[in-house]
């Protein structure tokens, strides 16, 4: 029987990890704090149920089960309203900073880039590029082939190379 101390030991040293996805899927600082805390309780009463060595993938895919979750959520209430109130829905991209609008350190502009993404996409690069987790290991997480990882993350990088190459474009023809 795994103890509190091994919950701790294996687990809870993969918060970052697991604060890092969740903010990176959700956009916002205060969805990915409760984005992880649900996650962490999850995890803990199904601490028994961890039989691999990778603790890291495993709370991953619970954070991103739960933002997962917490999307259908927010769709399903989203429906609830238009139907009884006959309103239509705001644009999921209003929500969204305009990424031309704020052109300054390269690691912002790769930020917005990434966050522009669309949600497979983004999550991929993530857990690769940034969380250096292994095609395997992505493919874990995100119940896809890895076939499917190598394809979305070809895809991700093309996108964030035209995004960065037009970004630059714009402002460049803006200083001309």
């Amino acid at each position: 029987m795994q103890s509190t101390s091994d919950f701790e030991r294996l687990v809870l040293c993969h918060l970052d990890a697991a604060y890092n996805l969740a903010r990176w899927l959700s956009a916002s600082p205060h969805d990915a704090d409760d984005i992880v805390q649900e996650a962490c309780l999850r995890a803990h009463r199904a601490f028994q149920t961890l039989r691999s060595d990778d603790a890291r993938a495993w709370l991953l895919t619970i954070v991103r089960n739960v933002f997962l979750n917490r999307l259908e959520q927010k769709r399903s209430e989203r429906l609830r309203l238009v139907t009884l109130d006959h309103v239509d829905l705001p644009s999921e991209k209003a929500d969204e900073p305009i990424t031309g609008l704020i052109q300054s350190a390269d690691a912002q502009r790769l930020h917005q880039a990434i966050a522009s993404l669309e949600i497979e996409f983004r999550e991929t690069i993530v857990l690769r590029e940034i969380e250096g987790l292994s095609y395997k290991q992505v493919a874990e997480v995100t119940r896809v082939p890895i076939g499917t990882v190598m394809s979305r993350l070809a895809r991700a990088r093309k996108r964030l190379f035209d995004l960065l190459c037009e970004e630059g474009d714009t402002a460049q023809r803006a200083r001309s």
